[in-house]
């Protein structure tokens, strides 16, 4: 009967809580294929749809290193994150947690570095937590 009661009172409890805990919910921002071994290129945000407090990269086909990103806000407010991201091939990002509460984003500049291989370019994907 006593494990009932603390089944029964533990799911009670995950019910009620769960209520009030929204889980992250991560949107496709954009990509962009970069050519060279050291520049800066952006990606302009177009089609997402609210605000975000979170972004995060993803890499395909080539590793590169991340040295800086510029947010470019709705509002026409920039974030300058300097962040020294080393990303593998079909890898990502850490979340990189934005300044302020929810934000429309622009664009993202960033600076990047990859080597210089035969093959397939890197393709950076930007996607951003609501």
């Amino acid at each position: 009967m006593k494990r009932l009661a603390i089944t029964a009172t533990g799911l009670i409890f995950l019910f009620v809580t769960s209520a009030f805990i929204q889980p992250s919910k991560w949107e496709y921002l954009g990509k962009r294929t970069v050519n060279k071994t050291f520049d800066r290129d952006e990606i302009v945000v177009t089609g997402a749809k609210g605000t975000f407090n979170a972004l995060k990269f993803k890499v395909k086909h080539r590793a590169i290193t991340l040295y800086d990103m510029k947010v470019h806000y709705g509002n026409g407010s920039v974030e300058d994150i300097k962040i020294r991201l080393n990303i593998k091939a079909g890898g990502e990002s850490r979340v990189i947690d934005l300044k302020g509460k929810n934000r429309i984003i622009k664009k993202v500049v960033f600076k990047y570095e990859t080597k210089p291989i035969k093959g397939k370019k890197a393709v950076i994907h930007l996607a951003g937590r609501h």
